[in-house]
Formats: structure tokens, C-alpha cells, sequence
């Protein structure tokens, strides 16, 4: 397993787990999602039933509560509720990749105090990365982190954050040296509570800015942090108790991110191909089914031949980030090549749907809304493909 992950289950309860999601989506998610998804309503009562899933310590180690999921099972479940509800997998993956920053880099007091609320779910949150002004290139960031006595205090403002206004806490990038050369040295990882652990009372210095409406993606909540003097308490904020490692931090968090996008975007591109299967053969043109037109017959090949495609890649990547392995470039690969194959099969899906594909009586409209998203989350595919051919690059030295 990656450093700071141990698994704590057989492959017996996996299975278990897998199967009683799947129980979950059939009876829960299924009958409200479209709903949910149109009229962007944040699923409270989901939300619950994911909390009892245990999905909000999915990948933390038992020994402070969580499941100890490996990366492979992981990815198995965000593909499964992606197929149905590709929202729901945004609300647990991004306090995950926050809870993966404390597990990998925390000190050993952090851990204690901070996994066992993520892992119950009583601190839910996420990853504070972007700005208005910074998004893909980190080391741009402005938000400010002073060390004053035993406190940081925080100014800023942080944008295009999930669970933002429903959460509760976030993994703050901030900048503690921003005179630093080169510029990473200076940034630094805090973990930020918007409330009170112990007491949940709002705490001052920090408020939500507007709520982001989004093209799709619906249902989560995306939006802003703005941090005015905000303090926090330098020794439970400061992952690893030591300024100038944030950068990496942030980077190792958005390896699991990765494979979580690639994992949604194969449950995207599945659904949008299994329903296109299903639509290709009650729908009849000329006095036959489409599907035994070569021109459905070309698309439906090529569809579910990529799809396959991105699933090995996904697999792959989970399964090294399982065994510690360095990872950008296999975690890129899946990335990339499965967000560009969940939008072109969704946008073939939509072809071959035809009129019904636009109609929001059907899936289809849905899945060609939220798949541009994910060639843009969590590193955009431009950047994946340099992350890849750098990597290429440096493993294969002449």
C-alpha cells in the first residue's frame, strides 16, 4: 500500500462493501438522482447513508477509524456511483485527498486528532488549491499564512472548492514564505476548520464566498473560502509541523485525485455506453433496430473499446499506488485517457440517442454535462499529457 495506507480488511469484506453500495444506488440513488442533479439540491439524506457506508474513511487506515480500502477497491466504488450519480463520488473523494495529506504527512498527534473525525464523517471538508488567480500553477498562489506565537494567521481567498459551503474543514495551500526562491519552498500546508471540532461553533476570520453554478456536476456544492486574520492553532494546522512542504503535499493529494477522475470518468463513458447499447436495439429505422446500421455498429466498437481501454488504465494506476510506487505518470495516463474517452463516448451517446439524448427525461444529457469536467479536475489534460511525457522522459535516460 502507498505510504500511510494499510489495509485493514480482507478481500472477503470488500466484497461485502461493494456489494452493499451497489444494494444502496439500486434502492437510494437510482429513484432521486435526476431530480437531485437538475434542480441542484445538495444530497443531505445521501450524504447520510454515505456517512454509514463508512465512504468518508474509505481510504483512512483502521486504526484511526476508517476502512483501509486499497486504491483498486477504491476506484471500483467511485466507478460504480459515478455509472448512476457521478456527483455523490465529488463529495467523499475531495475530504479524502484532504485526509490523505494528514495520513501521508501528519505528524503522529494530527493524525490522532484530525482522521477520526474524517473518518466518521463529523469533519467533512476537502483540498483548498485554486484562486481566482491560480489554478493549474500552484506556485501562484497569494493566500498567506504568519506564523504568530503558537498561530498562523491566514488572509486570502480560495475559489472552485467542493464541500466549500457544506463542509467543514479544508487542507489549506498557503504561502508562508512568498519571498522564497524557487517559489515552492515557500508554501506550506494548513489544515483550516471552518467550525469548532469539539464544540462546532463558527469560527471568525473565515466565511464562504458565492456558491459556483456549474455547467454540470450538480448537487455537490463548489465554492469559495475567503480568509480575513483567520487563526488556527499552528501545531494541529501545520501538517507534519514543519513550513515548506506544502507543494508536495498538494501534489501527493492529487494523485488519488487523478485516480478518482479517471474512476469517474470510466463510470461516465460505461453508462453512456451500456445505454447506448440498450437504445440502439429498440430503436428501428428503415424496419430494423439502429444497432444493425454499420454506422451505429463503428461508434458502439470504437465506444466500447476505449471504455475498456480506460478501465485498464485506471486499474493500473490504483493497483501501483497500492504498492508505494511513484505514480504521476501512470496516475496521468488514466487520468487523461479516460476524461477524453468519457466525453467523446458520452458525446456519441448523445448522437446516437438522437433527439433523446437532448431530452432530460434521460441520462444521456447528463453524463455530456458533467464529462468536460472531468478532462479539467484536478490538473488539466494539457498539463497530464506533459506530466507524462516528462516522466517518460526521466525513466527512460540514454
Amino acid at each position: 500500500m502507498a505510504d500511510g495506507f494499510v489495509s485493514g480488511i480482507s478481500d472477503a469484506d470488500e466484497r461485502a462493501i461493494i456489494e452493499a453500495i451497489d444494494k444502496w444506488i439500486v434502492k437510494k440513488v437510482a429513484p432521486v438522482a435526476m431530480k437531485l442533479e437538475h434542480d441542484d439540491i445538495w444530497p443531505s439524506d445521501l450524504v447520510d447513508d454515505m456517512t454509514e457506508l463508512g465512504l468518508f474513511g474509505a481510504l483512512i487506515s483502521p486504526e484511526f477509524g476508517g476502512l483501509g480500502l486499497s486504491a483498486t477497491t477504491y476506484s471500483r466504488i467511485v466507478t460504480r456511483i459515478s455509472e448512476e450519480w457521478m456527483s455523490l463520488t465529488g463529495i467523499f473523494n475531495s475530504h479524502l485527498m484532504m485526509a490523505t495529506v494528514v495520513q501521508k504527512f501528519g505528524t503522529q498527534n494530527q493524525k490522532e486528532y484530525w482522521l477520526p473525525k474524517f473518518a466518521d464523517g463529523s469533519m467533512r471538508g476537502g483540498l483548498g488549491l485554486t484562486e481566482p488567480d491560480a489554478g493549474t500553477d500552484l506556485q501562484g498562489i497569494r493566500t498567506v499564512a504568519k506564523r504568530v506565537g503558537d498561530k498562523y494567521v491566514v488572509n486570502g481567498t480560495k475559489t472552485w472548492i467542493s464541500n466549500a459551503i457544506q463542509g467543514h474543514v479544508v487542507a489549506l495551500l498557503v504561502k508562508t514564505d512568498p519571498e522564497a526562491n524557487p517559489r515552492h519552498k515557500g508554501m506550506s500546508m494548513l489544515i483550516t476548520p471552518k467550525i469548532d471540532p469539539e464544540t462546532r461553533a463558527p469560527l471568525k476570520g473565515v466565511a464562504n464566498g458565492k456558491k459556483l453554478e456549474k455547467l454540470g456536476y450538480k448537487g455537490i456544492d463548489s465554492g469559495e473560502f475567503i480568509f480575513d486574520d483567520y487563526e488556527c492553532s499552528a501545531e494541529l494546522s501545520l501538517v507534519g509541523g514543519e513550513e515548506g512542504k506544502g507543494f508536495v503535499m498538494a501534489t501527493g493529494g492529487l494523485e488519488i485525485g487523478r485516480i478518482n477522475i479517471a474512476a469517474r470518468s470510466v463510470g461516465i463513458a460505461r453508462r453512456a455506453l451500456n445505454e447506448s447499447v440498450k437504445y440502439s436495439q429498440m430503436r428501428k429505422t428503415m424496419g430494423k433496430p439502429i444497432c444493425e446500421h454499420q454506422a451505429i455498429q463503428l461508434k458502439l466498437g470504437e465506444m466500447a473499446a476505449k471504455t475498456r481501454a480506460a478501465e485498464l488504465l485506471v486499474e493500473d494506476a490504483a493497483r501501483l499506488f497500492d504498492t508505494g510506487a511513484r505514480i504521476d505518470m501512470e496516475a496521468g495516463m488514466a487520468k487523461y485517457f479516460a476524461s477524453e474517452t468519457a466525453l467523446e463516448v458520452a458525446t456519441e451517446a448523445m448522437r446516437i440517442h438522437g433527439g433523446y439524448g437532448y431530452s432530460k427525461e434521460y441520462p444521456i444529457e447528463r453524463l455530456y454535462r458533467d464529462a468536460p469536467l472531468m478532462c479539467i479536475g484536478e490538473g488539466t489534460n494539457e498539463m497530464q499529457r506533459i506530466i507524462i511525457a516528462k516522466q517518460l522522459i526521466a525513466r527512460n535516460k540514454v
